[in-house]
């Protein structure tokens, strides 16, 4: 039997390439955590998961003190059984963000040595529904941005073949953010999808005059519009609205998203692959909505998402955000508003180990087990 022999922990931090502001916070920086694994056999795998500024130390610690040493001796091939054995021992601290970034390390990375061992590219290998995904652009539409600005951006993500743009709202006043959105779509025409970002800046009171307000601009959807654990107030605006409400990125659980699809609280859901704790949650989230006729946008993460998204039916948009391009040695590939995911086997990122090595601020190897 093939075992888990080594494994390594890496963390790289990296700064965004553009000024990032939203009704709640900034995006300071992107704390990258890398894990590889090594097996008996020669194979090996890489996964990773990220914080937007904070957290980054205790998913290390969390993977290096109770999860990674758990892993030494395991069958890499019984992925399901190691992220439910990983989940369960670390149940005091379930759900939750910090534990399931870093299960989502170990997953990742057991999904890229499996993958490549059968020779078959993530999207493939998780189901090979489509050859390519439609792709928006969240690169521009900050909160901070003028209105001239939101304009010239969004219109430039158009002629740039984006079949859409997302857009943050939250500006003190709805009038405020009306008017911006009306000039996005004045210029932009109506053939051209906008996405609205509140990231959990409003009370139920606000969500529903903003969403009103928003209803003639034909929006694709609104997203986060409160904070995540209001599902009742989310139920509420959803029945009061037609702009359809799209929620995930602060959940981390499977269970949290049917709590949402049962209490017909959500139009779209938007599950990150890193905060449910990995591809193996994610497709079940995935899956779970394709049976209630619920489309999956996922949240940032497009070098794995790309893969994601072409595996499943119910994809119906991946989000443009690079942000590995200074450790990976090619992108992914966007022809005509369309993304296509890797042909390679793994889960489709090319990691530059040069650059990582030049850029990491911690390497951590493990090769003993926990009972020893």
């Amino acid at each position: 039997m093939t075992t888990i022999e080594n494994v390594e922990i890496r963390q790289v931090d990296l700064q965004p390439k553009v000024r990032r502001t939203d009704a709640i916070q900034s995006f300071v920086v992107q704390e990258t955590i890398l894990l590889t694994i090594r097996c008996s056999d020669g194979s090996s795998g890489t996964g990773y998961t990220y914080t937007i500024g904070t957290g980054g130390s205790s998913i290390v610690a969390l993977l290096h003190d109770h999860l990674v040493p758990r892993l030494i001796g395991r069958n890499p091939a019984e992925y399901e059984a190691i992220w439910r054995d990983l989940f369960f021992h670390t149940h005091a601290t379930a759900v939750g963000a910090i534990t399931s970034l870093a299960l989502a390390a170990v997953d990742t990375a057991l999904w890229d040595r499996n993958t490549r061992v059968a020779g078959l590219p993530l999207w493939v290998a998780a189901g090979g529904a489509k050859p390519r995904v439609r792709t928006y652009t969240t690169e521009g539409g900050w909160l901070h941005l003028s209105q001239s600005e939101l304009v010239e951006q969004t219109l430039q993500a158009q002629a740039e073949g984006f079949r859409g743009a997302k857009l943050k709202v939250g500006r003190p006043h709805v009038s405020e953010d009306a008017a911006r959105l009306a000039a996005v779509r004045a210029a932009v025409g109506d053939g051209f999808e906008l996405m609205v970002d509140a990231n959990q800046g409003f009370t139920l009171a606000e969500a529903l005059r903003r969403a009103h307000a928003f209803e003639p601009l034909r929006l694709a959807w609104l997203e986060e519009p409160m904070p995540a654990e209001s599902i009742d107030a989310h139920r509420r605006l959803c029945a009061a609205t037609t702009v359809p409400v799209a929620v995930g990125e602060s959940l981390y659980h499977p269970a949290q998203f049917a709590e949402y699809v049962k209490a017909d609280a959500c139009s779209i859901v938007q599950a990150d692959v890193a905060r449910v704790g990995g591809i193996t949650p994610w497709l079940k989230i995935a899956h779970s909505a394709e049976a209630m006729n619920i489309e999956i946008c996922p949240h940032f993460l497009m070098e794995l998402h790309v893969s994601l998204c072409a595996a499943v039916p119910n994809s119906s948009w991946l989000e443009y955000i690079p942000q590995l391009d200074s450790l990976t040695g090619a992108s992914i590939v966007v022809e005509q508003g369309y993304a296509t995911p890797p042909a390679s086997p793994g889960i489709g990122i090319d990691w530059d180990w040069d650059a990582i090595r030049a850029q990491q601020r911690l390497q951590i190897e493990i090769d003993t087990p926990v009972s020893a």
